[in-house]
């Protein structure tokens, strides 16, 4: 383990410990794995204070006590990853230790971070080139479970809008998937998924690219399961303060594909655009703006 769950709510506080407090938050900063697996005394005897320190370090960045620091630690360390609940504490931490404005302002910067280096030449040469791969496509299936079910029925969305060449795969019962019986090698599947990999989308992403069909991934990494065997990849961030991986860079994503589709679709998308108008035009869909003036 690189770096502890607790690594930037001491690095906030640490200024504001005493001399004490200081080597102890320096041996957790710096022994990571140890946190982990030594017990309290021995730590303490490591970073050569007394074990009330550690005790006291732990209260001062709003824990219990030293065995909360340690679970967290333990829990990093088994599963590679703070996981939801180990994340959630470090967030809540930090959040008592820089109060919710700025804990709301550190989110907001992030995501605009990420989301502005998607404008690098590397992220727009992979988003103009899945783009293509799903314009040619006879028909395309769009996969998103949980977390990531937002930003692929988004783009299905707005792919509605300018053609019927969509499906997604979200069907009732677990049958989304059996939409893809009938798809071939002129068929695309955009797949959405990020760390934690959520297993169906895996696999029935595995089954359709064994059939031949194109895979166009939104994910996290390139070296994610699905960038095994993509044909085109989008790498968005997910890192971010809250407890819970962040999607809006996906959705932006999404939103720019379901754009740059609409531009290779020509005449035929503004012919479907403007059929969709006249249906929500005779369904009385959106709320039309009030006559406010007085009659005379």
């Amino acid at each position: 383990m690189h770096q502890g769950p607790l690594t930037d709510a001491i690095i906030t506080a640490f200024d504001g410990m005493s001399v004490q407090l200081q080597a102890a938050a320096r041996y957790v900063l710096d022994h990571p794995s140890d946190v982990a697996l030594l017990s309290m005394r021995e730590q303490a005897r490591q970073a050569k204070v007394q074990p009330a320190t550690m005790t006291r370090l732990a209260k001062h960045l709003g824990l219990d006590g030293y065995d909360d620091i340690r679970t967290l630690y333990a829990e990093a360390m088994r599963s590679g990853d703070a996981g939801f609940a180990g994340k959630a504490g470090v967030q809540a931490l930090s959040q008592k230790l820089k109060g919710d404005h700025a804990l709301a302002a550190e989110m907001l910067q992030s995501i605009g971070g990420q989301i502005a280096r998607l404008t690098e030449p590397r992220s727009l040469d992979r988003i103009v080139q899945a783009a293509a791969t799903l314009a040619k496509a006879r028909r395309v299936s769009c996969l998103g479970l949980r977390a990531s079910h937002s930003a692929a029925w988004h783009l299905h969305y707005i792919l509605t809008l300018i053609g019927d060449k969509t499906t997604m795969l979200d069907g009732i019962a677990g049958t989304g998937a059996d939409a893809l019986g009938t798809a071939t090698p002129d068929d695309v599947l955009l797949v959405v998924s990020v760390l934690p990999y959520t297993r169906a989308t895996i696999e029935i992403a595995e089954y359709a690219h064994g059939r031949g069909i194109k895979i166009v991934a939104i994910t996290d990494s390139d070296v994610s399961p699905l960038a095994q065997f993509a044909t085109a990849t989008i790498v968005v961030s997910t890192d971010g303060p809250s407890f819970f991986h962040t999607m809006s860079p996906a959705f932006a994503v999404a939103e720019v594909l379901g754009t740059l589709l609409a531009g290779h679709g020509g005449d035929g998308a503004v012919q479907a655009l403007r059929r969709f108008d006249e249906q929500l035009a005779a369904f009385n869909v959106h709320l039309q703006p009030r006559n406010t003036k007085r009659q005379p």
